[in-house]
């Protein structure tokens, strides 16, 4: 039997040391997604701590056929999904959610650092315009890497349901990044007509 294994089973008899070492085990996961869906920092160690002390109070229900990691990012889908709702619903804008991927630490190129900035912003912004339930299968599906089934077991829908939700996703962040490309395309046209311009003018300008 696995450490992990031995630790959850531990737990449900009523180990709380055994429950700590679990926290340990899966903190950083369940902080990564929950700051991916919340999008800030201090919401996202408020989400991890309130996930664990959730899936405290809720060993008992616990499934052991079921993935404890699968069990846990189900709890914290249902919990970020009602605070973005409750966050809607006070009409408090979102915040921009992190970048695509890490830029490394040890990244040492401040260009192809910038460049990725540039490009986890502009996905960050298309994320921005998704409901709550399309971000939550993007996320899972894109930064956790989960099968259809597996994301299926956390948000408690059939496999075809998800597949559905997030082909619409992809259609939606599609059509969203065709305008942002074109508006980008009609900025930078506008500039170089504006730049042009300016040239055309100081040429027949007399010298003062």
């Amino acid at each position: 039997m696995d450490s992990e294994a031995a630790w959850r089973d531990a737990a449900l008899a009523g180990d709380r040391t055994a429950f700590a070492k679990l926290v340990d085990h899966y903190q950083r996961p369940v902080y990564n997604f929950t700051y991916r869906m919340l999008g800030n920092r201090g919401d996202a160690e408020d989400a991890t701590q309130e996930v664990f002390l959730r899936a405290y109070r809720a060993l008992g229900t616990y499934d052991r056929k079921r993935p404890f990691s699968t069990w846990l990012l189900s709890i914290a889908a249902h919990y970020c999904i009602d605070r973005l709702r409750r966050r809607r619903n006070r009409e408090v804008s979102l915040d921009g959610l992190p970048t695509w991927r890490w830029v490394p630490a040890e990244a040492v190129d401040p260009q192809r650092a910038a460049e990725r900035s540039d490009e986890g912003d502009r996905v960050r912004r298309l994320l921005d315009d998704l409901p709550e339930d399309y971000r939550l299968v993007v996320v899972l599906r894109y930064w956790h890497d989960l099968g259809y089934a597996e994301i299926a077991s956390v948000i408690g829908e059939s496999e075809s349901a998800v597949k559905s939700r997030l082909h619409r996703a992809r259609r939606r962040l599609g059509a969203s990044l065709e305008e942002s490309e074109r508006a980008a395309s009609r900025d930078s046209e506008a500039g170089s007509a504006t730049v042009g311009g300016s040239r055309q003018c100081s040429a027949i300008m007399p010298a003062s």
